[in-house]
């Protein structure tokens, strides 16, 4: 039950940002803590639900061995996470051939066509001698770093099926933040982390929850109510009151109506977009349309359930080739599901535009789509499907245009002028991160609060320009 002696925080979304936010400060014991989420269950895109007696996840999904001994430690010891350590076990079909993922030497060298080993060669050796420069695009960059000939047949063909634009229209900052590898050199490294005696502890691992990867929020979620803290399905953010140049209430409207929440902080993790839009006294003009500048990518996720113990061995598919109508196929049963015989379920992941026709069509249609899009790759579907079901996320990706750092920097900019609200994780900062980059920005903000709900803004800077060097890891 809430208390007037005690601060009262509000967290705007219920992704493992938000839950681990407010798992972290209801153990303390000091707050009234409340998360508002719009939707009817908790860990948005990294979440999980059922499918013909399956649980399946909103795409694909690891924990990361990276993740911080703490937060790892955390999860482990939360009933229902249930961590599996299981082998990485993908592919990559390139040129018409399949390559393991991650990569493997033995494996490169025998399944690519020499042609590409020759264009890789050829490319390595022109940077020799070559000084580094600064590039403004996505292009730029990792041509400069890889060369043309992966660039060609995989990165750039990727990133058009992704994001929907021209790598020459995205910004340097997205090859930073969503290639690992963005050159030769860590390409090797990557690829040597295979050989025995140079894999690193965890390389060519992960974690995963026995019960899917919804697991992990769905503990904090637990956690979190067991301290007290109240969460709030199904209700949407009206409106973010402020005075004073101070955010002070929450306005809320659900199936029971509108409601008011007061708040010493409020925490928000929906699209920073968004919550500009949802603050009272309006944002001046130029914030608002920097709002709507900042773009996302949408993704439609496409479920066959067929009737067979199990599609193929590996956990996931990656295509990067633009004749095959998907980006990733992944299996759940592969990733340490909870077997059951006689079926198995495929999601398959469709990056697309809100105003595209695609994101209108039926399961059917969709179905076939991806039935399609298998057999171009080999993998024909030969057995019976069950069910086709379909799951749309609005805002899967943020899109690093050549223009975003100015729109993004002057809505943060305001917004960072209210005292009492921070925006943070994945979609508050508009940022490509990993679960354990967002659970890390949960931890690191616990920390930039006081008991008496007062933020420290100097540490939280300190944690912004840490978060800004995260990069997302497949």
């Amino acid at each position: 039950m809430a208390s007037a002696d005690r601060p009262q925080i509000v967290i705007l979304g219920a992704g493992p940002a938000g839950l681990g936010a407010a798992w972290k400060l209801v153990r303390r014991g000091c707050f009234d803590v409340t998360v508002v989420e719009r939707a009817a269950s908790v860990g948005g895109n990294a979440g999980s639900f059922e499918l013909c007696g399956l649980r399946v996840d909103y795409g694909s999904h690891r924990l990361h061995p990276s993740c911080s001994p703490r937060i790892l430690a955390d999860i482990r010891e939360m009933p229902g996470a249930d961590l599996l350590d299981r082998p990485r076990h993908g592919r990559i079909r390139l040129r018409g051939r399949w390559v393991h993922f991650p990569l493997r030497p033995l494996d490169l060298l025998t399944h690519l066509p020499p042609s590409f080993l020759l264009g890789v060669t050829a490319d390595a050796l022109r940077k020799l001698g070559r000084p580094a420069r600064a590039h403004e695009d996505f292009r730029a960059v990792l041509e400069a770093g890889l060369g043309r000939t992966i660039c060609r047949d995989f990165y750039f063909p990727y990133a058009q099926k992704i994001w929907g634009v021209s790598p020459e229209e995205l910004d340097a900052e997205q090859a930073r933040r969503r290639v690992s590898g963005n050159s030769l050199a860590k390409m090797a490294q990557k690829v040597m982390r295979a050989i025995p005696g140079f894999r690193p502890t965890g390389g060519g691992r992960f974690y995963y929850p026995r019960n899917g990867f919804g697991s992990i929020s769905e503990a904090f979620y637990c956690g979190a109510i067991r301290g007290g803290a109240a969460v709030r399905l199904g209700e949407t953010v009206a409106e973010v009151s402020v005075e004073c140049g101070r955010a002070f209430a929450v306005r809320t409207h659900g199936a029971a109506g509108a409601d008011t929440l007061p708040a010493c902080q409020v925490l928000s993790t929906i699209p920073v977009s968004q919550l500009a839009r949802v603050i009272s006294p309006s944002a001046p003009e130029d914030v608002l349309q920097s709002a709507d500048a900042l773009r996302f990518r949408s993704m439609i996720l496409i479920y066959l359930v067929l009737e067979t113990d199990r599609f193929t061995e590996y956990d996931a598919h990656y295509f990067p080739d633009a004749a095959i109508g998907i980006t990733r196929l992944s299996e759940p049963k592969n990733y340490g599901l909870a077997d059951r015989p006689g079926v198995t379920v495929l999601c398959a992941e469709l990056p697309c535009g809100r105003t595209d026709a695609v994101w209108s069509a039926s399961d059917r249609e969709l179905g076939d789509r991806v039935m399609d899009a298998l057999a171009t790759a080999g993998l024909p579907v030969k057995v019976p499907v069950r069910e086709i079901a379909t799951r749309r996320l609005p805002q899967a990706y943020p899109i690093y245009t050549r223009d975003y750092r100015r729109h993004f920097d002057r809505i943060d900019e305001w917004l960072s002028g209210i005292s009492g609200l921070v925006s943070f994780g994945r979609q508050g900062l508009f940022a490509h991160d990993n679960t354990h980059h967002a659970l890390a920005m949960a931890y690191g903000l616990n920390e930039c609060l006081d008991d008496r709900g007062a933020l420290d803004p100097s540490r939280l800077a300190e944690y912004r320009r840490e978060f800004q060097h995260h990069v997302v890891e497949d």
